[in-house]
C-alpha cells in the first residue's frame, strides 16, 4: 500500500529530545528569573551583539547580562539536544533496523537468517527473540510442506501410472481378461480416492474449520472398536477396550477419524499370529487420556520419531496385503493439534507401539 511520505522515527525523537531539554531549560530560567532576580530593575530589550560579550565578563552580574546569557544557554541546549538526541536515537533504534532487515529477508522468501541480538533483556530483544523464534517455526513448517508436496505428488503418481500402464497393456494384449483388470482398476482407483480423501482431511483439520460440541472419548474409542472388530479378528488380533468417561470438546467425526486410525494403524502393525490392541481412555481434571498399545516387532526410538511424517509407513512393520497410503499417523496429529492436545508415541519394551493422545478436559457440570 503506497503511503505518504513523512519523517522518520530517528528524527521524531531527536525533535522530541531537544524539544524536552529546551522546555526545560526556559522552565529552569524562569525559576531563576522569578526566584533570584526579582524585583531588581532589568532591561528587557533583546540584547545587542555587544552584550553578548559582557557575559563572558566576570565584572559583569546580575540582570544586566541575564538575558543575553539565556539566550546563548537555550542556544547552547538546542544544538546539544538535537545532536546528542540524534546520537541516542540512533543507538535506540539500532535492533529494530536488524528486525526491519530480518523482516524483509522473510519477505524474500529467506527463511533461514535470524537476527539473534545480543545484549540484556529488554523489549527490543523480546520482540527480536520473538521474531526469531517465529522464523524458525516458518522454516520448520515451510519444509514439511515442501516435504509434503513432493511426497504427495509422488504418491498421486503412483496409482495414476499403474492405471496408464493397465490400460496400454490391456489395449495391446488381444486376449487379456476383462475380469481381472477390472479388479486391479478398481482397486487402484480406491487406493486413489482414499489418498485424495486424506489429503483433504489433513487440510480441513489444519485450518480448523470445523464445529465443537461435548463428547465422550471412551465412546468414541467403544465405537471404533466395535467397527474394526470384523477386521481384527480377521487379522487374528484381539482388541481389549477400558477406561473412564472421558468428555472433551471438538468434532465428533475427526475424533472418530483419530480413533480409528489409531486402531486401525494398531491391527495392521501387529503380531502375525494372536496379536492384541489395548485401546483405553483416563479422565484427569485438566486433561482426558487416550491411549492404544499393540504387540508387535520392537521398535527403534529413531523409527518411531518418524511415523508421524506424512507417507511414513513403517516399513519392515506392515503386512503386505493391507496397502496404505501412509497418512494415518499424520491425521491423527493433525487432528490432536487442531483439538488444542498432544500426541506422544513411544515404543514398548516387549514390542509393538503406545500412542497416547492427551486432550483438554471439558469442566464437569454440578
Amino acid at each position: 500500500m503506497a503511503r505518504a511520505p513523512g519523517l522518520g522515527v530517528r528524527l521524531k525523537l531527536t525533535l522530541s529530545y531537544a524539544g524536552f531539554l529546551m522546555l526545560a531549560g526556559v522552565l529552569l530560567l524562569a525559576a531563576v528569573w522569578v526566584f533570584l532576580l526579582r524585583g531588581r530593575s532589568t532591561n528587557f530589550q533583546f540584547p545587542d551583539l555587544a552584550d553578548f560579550a559582557r557575559v563572558f565578563d566576570p565584572s559583569n552580574f546580575g540582570p544586566v547580562v541575564f538575558v543575553p546569557a539565556a539566550i546563548l544557554a537555550l542556544g547552547f541546549l538546542l544544538v546539544f539536544g538535537l545532536i546528542g538526541g540524534w546520537i541516542l536515537a540512533g543507538r535506540m533504534l539500532a535492533p529494530l533496523t536488524r528486525i526491519t532487515r530480518a523482516a524483509r529477508e522473510a519477505g524474500s522468501g529467506s527463511l533461514s537468517y535470524r537476527i539473534e541480538l545480543e545484549g540484556r533483556n529488554d523489549e527490543f530483544r523480546e520482540l527480536a527473540d520473538a521474531f526469531d523464534a517465529m522464523l524458525a517455526q516458518l522454516e520448520a513448517r515451510d519444509a514439511a510442506q515442501q516435504r509434503f508436496a513432493a511426497n504427495a505428488s509422488h504418491e498421486l503418481r503412483t496409482p495414476l501410472a499403474i492405471t496408464q500402464t493397465l490400460l496400454d497393456v490391456a489395449r495391446n494384449d488381444p486376449n487379456r481378461d476383462g475380469g481381472e483388470l477390472d479388479e486391479r482398476l478398481r482397486a487402484v482407483n480406491t487406493r486413489a480416492i482414499e489418498l485424495t480423501e486424506a489429503l483433504l482431511l489433513l487440510s480441513r483439520t489444519d485450518q480448523r474449520s470445523f464445529s465443537r460440541e461435548d463428547v465422550d472419548l471412551s465412546l468414541i474409542a467403544e465405537e471404533a472398536a466395535e467397527t474394526l472388530l470384523p477386521f481384527a479378528e480377521k487379522r487374528g488380533v484381539s482388541i481389549e477396550t477400558s477406561g473412564d468417561i472421558a468428555p472433551v470438546s471438538g468434532s465428533h467425526a475427526l475424533l472418530l477419524q483419530l480413533t480409528t486410525n489409531l486402531l486401525h494403524n494398531a491391527i495392521v502393525h501387529n503380531l502375525p499370529e494372536h496379536g492384541s490392541v489395548q485401546i483405553s481412555t483416563a479422565a484427569g481434571p485438566e486433561s482426558v487420556l487416550l491411549t492404544v498399545e499393540n504387540t508387535g516387532d520392537k521398535l527403534s526410538p529413531q523409527l518411531v520419531s518418524t511415523l508421524t511424517e506424512p507417507f511414513q509407513r513403517g516399513t519392515g512393520r506392515t503386512r503386505g496385503d493391507e496397502a496404505r497410503v501412509g497418512l494415518g499417523l499424520a491425521i491423527v496429529k493433525s487432528i490432536t493439534q487442531a483439538h488444542d492436545g498432544s500426541l506422544t508415541l513411544s515404543p514398548r519394551a516387549a514390542g509393538g507401539l503406545a500412542v497416547a493422545v492427551r486432550l483438554p478436559a471439558v469442566p464437569r457440570r454440578p
